[in-house]
């Protein structure tokens, strides 16, 4: 009798342990789906940018006119199906992606496609814009996200950020000019992984204000690269503008500082920022993906 029992005793104690380990493994499990599904919820990202104030040009078009979209039409980028091929969001990485490559779409006065933003301080209108005096910052978290590689095996370049010149109304009549167009004062670029300046110089600077206001008034400087390498790395670039200086920080580490004689003179212009994508080539096959993270301006 004894005996019996002991088997007994021995045979519940031995169920109830493994039903309290399969429990504690169903409990496991259970936590491990929990995690999986909590972990896929946070994948899901959106880039933290407010796109109200922005329009974009895209590569596609009717003929050499590109496809552009301003807000507030630009708010459903996500769902414009012409939108889509050329500015999407990637929601793994929470970013904005520009894609671009040569097409036959260009804007004026250049040869090259772009997927870029161009800023509006009023929603759909181009002819409010801002001077060096009024001053601005743009900052942006980015990453270039593909880059094809020409026939010499070096990375092709993207103009990732800029700050355009604009002439009034007023200015473009008195020149008889046909257009509002006025140089760009910087370009940012993309280059073999770093990342490169160019600003504008006035060729003489005892050039009277309406000489100034022409295009060929203006040359390029020598360019500056910042030391740091960024491949396709994640980076942050800042631009502050305020009368006669121009500061573009990268990395809240390096800094480039431009405050001379041109930005003094640069103040006849009207200006807007830029950002995404401008594809510096026109090789076949060629195409390039800039990630934006955040992307904000401030007056």
């Amino acid at each position: 009798m004894k005996i019996y029992y002991t088997f007994l005793f021995v045979f519940f104690f031995g169920l109830a342990a493994n039903c309290q380990s399969m429990s504690t493994t169903s409990n496991s499990v259970i936590k491990k789906e929990k995690k999986k599904k909590k972990k896929k919820r946070k994948k899901s990202k959106l880039p933290d940018i407010d796109l109200s104030h922005w329009k974009v040009t895209t590569p596609s078009g009717d003929g050499k006119k590109p496809y552009e979209v301003s807000p507030p039409e630009i708010m459903d980028y996500a769902t414009n199906e012409k939108l889509i091929p050329y500015m999407y969001n990637d929601s793994s990485r929470g970013a904005l992606v520009f894609h671009a490559y040569p097409s036959q779409a260009t804007t004026r006065n250049t040869k090259y496609s772009r997927s870029e933003l161009r800023e509006q301080m009023i929603p759909g209108d181009n002819n409010t814009n801002w001077t060096f005096k009024q001053g601005g910052i743009m900052k942006g978290k980015l990453a270039i996200d593909e880059v094809t590689r020409g026939e010499d095996g070096k990375y092709h370049r993207v103009i990732i950020m800029q700050i355009h010149g604009r002439l009034t109304n007023e200015q473009r009549d008195l020149i008889g000019q046909d257009d509002n167009n006025a140089p760009p004062m910087l370009k940012i670029y993309w280059d073999k992984g770093k990342i490169r300046i160019k600003t504008k110089v006035l060729k003489n600077l005892n050039a009277t204000e309406t000489e100034m206001l022409h295009e060929d008034a203006w040359g390029n400087d020598e360019g500056f690269n910042f030391k740091e390498k960024v491949d396709f790395k994640k980076f942050t670039l800042e631009v502050q503008v305020s009368e006669g200086k121009m500061v573009i920080i990268l990395n809240d580490n390096e800094y480039k500082v431009y405050e001379n004689i041109h930005m003094s003179k640069w103040g006849i212009f009207e200006n807007y920022f830029k950002a995404g994508n401008y594809f510096q080539s026109r090789d076949e096959g060629a195409f390039a993906r800039v990630r934006y993270y955040n992307l904000e301006v401030k007056h």
